[in-house]
């Protein structure tokens, strides 16, 4: 496995407030890479400058080697890169399958208003329409959808909506993905569920993930390696034992470096 996404020097500004300070990582193929650090720490202005909602003023972001700076965030998804929020962005009142759909729309040649009118089975557009359903089938099997597929996601469980999102973004057929605090607001079982989900992504369909995350169990359980930051600044980075059991890292998220505190946060 090789490096797929580099990270150097980045730094993004808000008028006196420094976000992201001189940040630099690489995150290699086929690898589950979490990223942490206590509440306004800058997880989340890291992925949006990563897929293109923010643009930093200083520093790359190399992806397959190519520099995702200045590229707008649909351009980033065209080259491979899918992401899920902390809020769910999803519709309503659109059932699980039509939600997946509308991750397919880069692979839409013909256009979503054009496959919406189909009437001629054997068109171009009906042969397209019809391998972007297969697409979309094939997720809900992975993710297993099947009960929620003809469901309004207003009506799902908010874990099902999740996986929905997630599912959304796999649509896209990534060669990496962003998952924004998946497991914020689920269930111990949805947790497992959603834990088992990331695994597979990898393990199945060989697509590298960057995950923010608070929940310290799941991170140790799921990640190869992490990059714990703080004020926009990396801590450390490396493998889970030693970033976990880190003292700045157990400070940074609990005040105070004890014995009993390095307990916790590898409960």
């Amino acid at each position: 496995m090789g490096q797929l996404f580099q990270v150097h020097n980045l730094t993004k500004r808000f008028g006196g407030l420094t976000a992201i300070n001189n940040l630099t990582f690489e995150v290699e193929e086929k690898e589950i890479f979490s990223i942490i650090g206590p509440n306004g720490a800058g997880k989340s202005t890291v992925f949006n400058c990563i897929n293109g909602l923010y643009k930093p003023e200083e520093g790359t972001m190399l992806f397959k080697k190519q520099d995702l700076v200045g590229k707008r965030p649909d351009q980033i998804a065209s080259l491979g890169i899918a992401r899920t929020f902390q809020n769910l962005e999803l519709f309503a009142n659109m059932t699980t399958l039509d939600n997946l759909m509308l991750g397919r729309h880069k692979a839409m040649k013909a256009g979503i208003f054009s496959i919406a009118g189909l009437s001629i089975r054997r068109s171009p557009a009906a042969r397209e329409e019809m391998a972007n359903r297969r697409k979309v089938e094939e997720i809900i099997d992975f993710l297993e959808l099947e009960s929620a597929r003809d469901v309004y996601v207003a009506n799902l469980p908010y874990g099902k909506q999740k996986l929905v999102e997630l599912g959304r973004a796999l649509a896209m057929e990534p060669e990496l993905i962003l998952l924004d605090e998946p497991a914020a607001g689920l269930t111990q079982e949805e947790k497992e569920e959603m834990i088992y989900s990331i695994r597979d992504i990898r393990d199945l369909l060989g697509i590298t993930v960057i995950l923010i995350e608070h929940n310290m169990q799941m991170v140790k359980y799921i990640s190869d390696r992490i990059l714990a930051i703080n004020f926009g600044k990396m801590i450390t980075c490396g493998d889970v034992e030693d970033v976990l059991n880190h003292p700045e890292v157990i400070s940074a998220y609990l005040g105070e470096e004890t014995e009993e505190d390095v307990n916790t946060i590898n409960e």
